[in-house]
């Protein structure tokens, strides 16, 4: 066994308690404080579990704010867990959702330092390293969206790296961002500070008490059982760690929380310095290392591109954990190998080795907000290594969530309702991971940076056959979907199934693949597999019920007729989006919901809670019971017409069950995702194969090809279709996105949200959703536009691309953004004069050069170019390629 090393925050000393004991006369927090174990509450409003940085955030601001009734229990001692040490960094350069909540936990921290505090905050600054050309991109993009919303940091040489730290070796730098905001500070101070002033404000602690299981009536959270006794309660909040994956199984309806601890190393030197000298930190993105100095050395760490879960051994995570871990210094010999080479002075260094696991998650996310499943059961929790940076702010928006009822701030990135239950599997944890640790220091190249491990989850019956047919799968919400088909792969050689290429910020290498899945969308007929959508069967034996369940969730009348689908979003109070939908009427009183993909669980769980108590409404997910192709294209009619005894003539938006070769009771659907013509097709999944083989055989004639989801989302941004998680988010209304056509005002059922748009329509939006054409930018040459660029109104930064791509019909890249005023203007709606005044002239910033852009408020695609009068000459396969 190993020492577990803790620094005192101005001495370099360290402790071996858990605690900060510094040698200067400062009192040892943990001895300052009476946490008692011998007899607990049996009733508090909130229960927080666990005493982490994260926990003890949450109970002080839940403090700040006058909740005094708030327990906290603690298994081991305040801060035992992965709180117990950290690499203490503080990291603006982030993307603008993390980054907000970072910047406040940095004001906190700053905040209690100027109190008196000792918690060792001192605000070094950062450099951010790129070793190659790639990588320096990914930062001047970083930089483009960071400097317009308000954080300052600049692109520096070698030379001026040198400056900033001597230390460094710089001959293989192509150069650094420098960030002078980012800082240090001692988490396991902040930890016990927060727990201390918390406590000075009435909330009560209780050390080694162990929650065995959480009680539920109604669906909603009634009390924590604990090795101490029962404790009646309002909310619990699960703030567990390492431990929060298995507290969440301990409950009556088990919350599932995906989340498991990777091992994750550090290493601490001594004497390479003086302790008064301030050094930036560095992250050393490409050798995945960071850097910090730490007393009279450096503290060095390492997010590896190949982990390893922790605890692989044990059934359980063991509450006296540091006896269970493994110190592998030869492990890390190639690491510290790669350190050296940058920081020479290293080379003579004795460093002492330290692992401290740390939960990660599935997407490298943290997890927030209140459970799917049980009312008023909230997280927090899935910090990624590095629990002091986002703890603050964290602490701050789940304490408002729970006082509200409702997030105050943006979080959808980070909502727990984001994952199934499937991904909080132990064994697919514990192999993702893998990967997450790395991937916090990768490039991650926009739509080409797929997950290597716990794959092929979720498949469609199409999976194998489209793989066979040079399908290149990418993963959403666990779901394989073909991103792009390379017509060029040997079908006959299934060994050497085509993979993702190399990322690039460029024109991605499989883009004349996509270019013939438009062609044939656009000429012929394009097959995409859409299974992943998720789908509610939604019924009740009483019609008024449920036409007023749904009348009062929807902003569009759905009291349609029979065999009609209408387009709808669902609101909260605030006029924001909880769902954009197609309804199907498929009786009287049964209707079939179509949902985006990441909607799955959190829309079934929002559905259910607002449905009336005493309703028989009936909510079903029958998402894997239908496999859904879209046939897309003008022939598509023809080629359906040819393979049914059907009439395929309907209209718009509605809806008949047919036949498709010997296929019965497929619900064929006059829409598509793409704003092309054509259909989607519902397929019972038992006839998915003999439906997909006979579309490929007769659809020859008909120009057809496999199409990827990739290609459909370029039409969809060419279209002006906005989506879920991208365009539409719970802080955007339906007049700001432009679906005005959505929402039925003077309907006689009040629906949710509906006070709010009427304000809009009357007094105009603050925001408003605008399609860009690039202009004078070369696909070929320049860097793309992803997602995520500023956009510059005369100058003055208005807004941020949501969605780009590339527009086939008109051959030029393209994007979706958001436009305000600039916040210097004392006028803040915005309409269309504004947006397309003559006199106003748009840039994009694309990692540091600024492109021409034309603004439009409805899609400007022409029906007739020189592109769509291309002969589409679909790619010829043999018969025998094709099994049936």
């Amino acid at each position: 066994m190993f020492r577990i090393l803790k620094q005192a925050p101005s001495t370099g000393a360290f402790c071996m308690t858990g605690c900060i004991q510094c040698l200067q006369n400062i009192k040892c927090l943990t001895g300052s404080l009476q946490y008692s174990t011998s007899t607990i509450p049996t009733q508090s409003r909130v229960v927080i579990a666990g005493a982490g940085i994260v926990a003890n955030s949450l109970a002080y601001h839940l403090a700040q704010n006058g909740w005094q009734d708030v327990l906290v229990l603690e298994q081991n001692k305040i801060g035992s867990g992965s709180s117990h040490f950290g690499s203490g960094t503080l990291g603006l350069f982030k993307p603008i959702s993390q980054r907000n909540l970072i910047l406040y936990s940095i004001k906190l921290y700053q905040d209690l330092q100027d109190q008196g505090y000792d918690i060792g905050m001192k605000q070094c600054g950062s450099l951010n390293l790129a070793q190659t050309k790639d990588r320096l991109i990914a930062l001047r993009r970083r930089i483009a969206y960071n400097i317009p919303t308000g954080l300052y940091c600049e692109l520096l040489t070698p030379k001026d790296i040198s400056a900033l730290h001597p230390y460094m070796n710089v001959d293989d730098l192509e150069g650094a961002v420098y960030v002078p905001d980012d800082a240090v500070a001692d988490p396991s101070a902040i930890c016990q500070v927060l727990a201390e002033i918390a406590q000075e404000k009435g909330v009560v602690y209780k050390e080694g008490v162990f929650v065995e299981r959480v009680l539920t009536k109604n669906d909603r959270v009634s009390s924590v059982i604990t090795d101490k006794g029962e404790v009646k309660c309002e909310y619990f909040v699960n703030c567990a760690g390492m431990w929060a994956r298995e507290v969440g199984l301990a409950c009556d309806e088990k919350v599932k929380i995906p989340a498991y601890p990777a091992e994750h190393y550090y290493a601490t030197t001594e004497g390479q310095h003086s302790e008064e000298e301030t050094l930036p930190c560095v992250r050393d993105f490409d050798s995945f290392a960071y850097c910090r100095d730490f007393g009279t050395g450096f503290l060095c760490g390492w997010f590896e591109p190949e982990a390893k879960a922790a605890f692989n051994e044990s059934a359980t995570i063991p509450r006296d954990w540091q006896n269970h871990i493994k110190h592998e210094w030869k492990y890390f010999d190639k690491n510290w190998k790669n350190m050296v080479k940058r920081f020479p002075l290293l080379a003579t260094s004795r460093p002492e080795l330290v692992n401290s696991p740390d939960n990660f998650t599935p997407d490298g996310r943290w997890i927030l907000g209140e459970a799917p499943t049980v009312g008023n059961y909230f997280v927090a929790c899935g910090m990624n290594g590095n629990s002091l940076q986002g703890a603050g702010g964290i602490g701050k928006a789940v304490a408002e969530w729970i006082i509200e009822g409702r997030p105050t701030q943006d979080l959808l990135p980070f909502n727990i309702q984001r994952f199934l239950d499937i991904h909080g599997g132990r064994h697919y944890l514990q192999q993702r991971i893998k990967e997450i640790v790395g991937r916090n220091y990768s490039i991650l190249y926009p739509h080409q940076c797929e997950y290597k491990y716990a794959r092929k989850l979720r498949c469609s019956p199409l999976y194998s056959v489209l793989q066979t047919r040079g399908a290149v799968f990418g993963i959403k919400m666990a779901y394989e979907r073909a991103l792009y088909f390379d017509s060029t792969a040997a079908l006959d050689d299934h060994t050497k199934l085509p993979e993702m290429p190399p990322g690039s910020f460029y024109k991605p290498a499989f883009f004349d693949f996509m270019q013939e899945e438009y062609l044939a969308c656009r000429e012929g007929v394009g097959i995409i597999d859409m299974s992943s959508f998720s789908k509610i069967e939604i019924k009740s034996d009483n019609l008024q019920e449920i036409i007023t369940y749904l009348q009062r969730l929807c902003t569009n009348d759905i009291d349609i007729p029979v065999g009609a689908i209408v387009h709808t979003g669902m609101l909260n109070a605030q006029g924001g989006y909880e769902n954009d939908c197609m309804l199907v009427r498929q009786s009287d009183v049964k209707f079939f919901m179509v949902s985006p993909t990441s909607q799955q669980t959190r829309i079934y769980e929002w559905m259910k809670r607002n449905r009336p108590a005493d309703a028989q409404i009936v909510l079903n997910d029958i998402t894997s019971m239908y496999t859904v192709i879209n046939v897309v294209g003008p022939k598509a009619s023809e080629l359906l017409g040819e393979l049914s005894n059907n009439d395929m003539q309907l209209a718009p938006f509605s809806y008949k069950k047919v036949n498709v070769g010997y296929a019965s009771d497929v619900m064929l659907m006059s829409f598509t995702h793409t704003g092309e013509p054509g259909y989607c097709l519902y397929i019972p999944s038992e006839y998915a194969l003999h439906v997909y083989y006979r579309l490929m055989k007769v659809g020859k004639d008909y120009g057809i090809r496999d199409v990827g989801t990739l290609t459909q989302r370029f039409m969809r941004i060419e279209r002006f279709i906005p989506f879920w998680a991208e365009e539409l988010t719970s802080f955007v209304t339906p007049y700001e996105a432009g679906n005005s056509y959505i929402i039925k005002l003077d309907k006689k059922e009040e629906f949710v949200g509906k006070r709010v748009l009427q304000r809009q329509k009357s007094q105009g939006v603050q925001k408003q959703l605008v399609f860009f054409q690039l202009e004078e930018i070369d696909p070929d040459v320049d860097i793309w536009p992803w997602g995520g660029e500023p956009i510059y109104r005369n100058g003055y930064f208005v807004g941020t691309i949501t969605s780009a791509g590339y527009g086939f019909s008109s051959n030029k890249l393209i994007g979706l953004g958001y436009i305000r005023r600039p916040i210097e203007s004392e006028i803040k709606t915005v309409n269309a004069e504004y947006i397309m005044s003559k006199d106003a002239k748009y840039e994009v910033d694309i990692a540091g050069q600024r492109f021409p852009m034309r603004a439009y408020m409805h899609s400007p695609i022409a029906q007739s170019n020189a592109r769509s009068r291309r002969k589409y000459r679909p790619t010829v396969r043999k018969e025998s390629d094709i099994t049936y």
